[in-house]
């Protein structure tokens, strides 16, 4: 790998490192608010609206600078949204600020990928990026925990600089400085990424153009053969995963009797599979090979329904782990085979875009389902088979299109040399 990857990857780290822990940092200050309850799933909620709303917008601003540039402009803006706490505007608006950085930091940040590296090392650096997102998340969300602690606030708190009197007097804002010294960090690796002399034609900047011409890639990208297959994994996989998340949570608490801060580890495994899966991913997964990873997607979706059965915090573990690496390993490929037919057919940031858009449109949409279950008091048995089946089913009906198409093309080639 290039030297330029190794810094975006630094970049990336501490960038989602700092969202992560931010995310835990306003889910106890809504507590402390005595806010109700049903405002915890908003921060998601209004964090991921960002990357369906703007994404006509971030595919254009993404290809019109330098993509480093970009991604130094977009963690300022993250920035911004943890400052926002700071002047104590509501944690939903702030971290719906954040959301807006991070849905424009997004398509620079892939984007880059197909500029920097060959077609055949994007399914490694997918799976490297992958692997260190999680990680990130696993541990941004284990500082967040560790900053909300009483006995680590107290501690910051105490901590004196002379000669400098910070005005720094509560837990939260303890809390949120160490956060920005993190977006800090990634602000001084993006400014250390190569420019890869990539250029664009002109970009658009009506407001009606944008929008037409991101409407003209996503049909584009919807209608390509190989395009659809992949963009339908993806979208699949990223809305199941934030519905798992809470699935989890519930799981967790009604079959193995776990207080939330212990279920909150059951994530960290999971994305621990997920890490394992994509890393074993980058390693034997070639590109042009990439779609015979599909039926590890029904497996994964079979063997979730397998956790009504589990009642045993050590069968719970290895069970996870296993859910995990499934949609790791089968998740990775589908990502850089669509990053790599988003480049052929229109540029990376536009591709990225339509990726976003279609993802972040069907985590809401699973997440709105998912509350509706909750709000109609189904049995979270009853939930998890439910959802097993669904992405299951979902994943076989793509297995049948994608067959459909390479019969298609069989016989269009078979036609054009019969006409030769």
């Amino acid at each position: 790998m290039k030297r330029g990857f190794y810094t975006i990857m630094a970049a990336q780290f501490f960038s989602s490192l700092a969202d992560n822990a931010l995310l835990i940092a306003a889910m106890a200050l809504l507590a402390s608010m005595q806010s109700p309850k049903w405002m915890t799933p908003l921060l998601k909620l209004f964090f991921v609206l960002s990357y369906v709303v703007l994404a006509a917008f971030v595919g254009a601003f993404a290809d019109s600078l330098p993509k480093g540039k970009v991604m130094f402009i977009t963690n300022m803006i993250k920035v911004l949204g943890c400052a926002m706490i700071f002047f104590h505007i509501h944690p939903l608006i702030a971290y719906a600020m954040v959301g807006f950085g991070a849905a424009a930091y997004s398509p620079a940040k892939y984007g880059i990928l197909t500029e920097l590296l060959p077609p055949e090392k994007l399914v490694a650096a997918n799976g490297w990026i992958e692997g260190l997102t999680v990680s990130s998340i696993i541990l941004g969300t284990v500082l967040g925990g560790a900053l909300v602690n009483p006995q680590v606030s107290a501690l910051l708190l105490s901590l004196d600089f002379p000669l400098i009197d910070f005005p720094i007097n509560s837990a939260t804002e303890a809390a949120l400085t160490v956060i920005t010294i993190c977006y800090g960090l990634a602000a001084l690796f993006n400014l250390k990424i190569p420019d890869t002399c990539a250029r664009y034609a002109h970009q658009q900047h009506t407001p009606a153009k944008l929008i037409s011409d991101f409407g003209n890639c996503f049909l584009t990208l919807w209608k390509d053969k190989l395009g659809q297959i992949s963009l339908a994994v993806t979208t699949l996989f990223w809305g199941a995963g934030a519905a798992l998340q809470f699935i989890v949570l519930d799981w967790a608490k009604n079959s193995l009797n776990m207080p939330l801060d212990k279920a909150a580890i059951l994530q960290g495994v999971v994305a621990i599979g997920i890490a394992l899966g994509a890393v074993a991913a980058a390693r034997f997964v070639p590109l042009k090979k990439s779609l015979g990873v599909m039926p590890l997607g029904i497996a994964m979706g079979l063997v979730v329904t397998t956790m009504t059965m589990v009642h045993n915090v050590w069968i719970a573990y290895p069970l996870l782990i296993l859910i995990g690496a499934l949609a790791g390993y089968f998740v990775v490929p589908m990502n850089a085979l669509l990053q790599h037919r988003g480049h052929v057919l229109m540029s990376a940031g536009h591709s990225i875009a339509v990726q976003n858009f279609n993802e972040n449109l069907s985590v809401l949409t699973m997440l709105a389902l998912y509350a509706l279950m909750v709000y109609l008091n189904l049995n979270i048995q009853v939930v998890i088979v439910m959802f097993g089946l669904f992405v299951a089913g979902t994943m076989y009906l793509v297995m049948r299109k994608h067959a459909a198409n390479q019969r298609e093309h069989d016989s269009l080639a078979l036609i054009g040399e019969h006409k030769h």
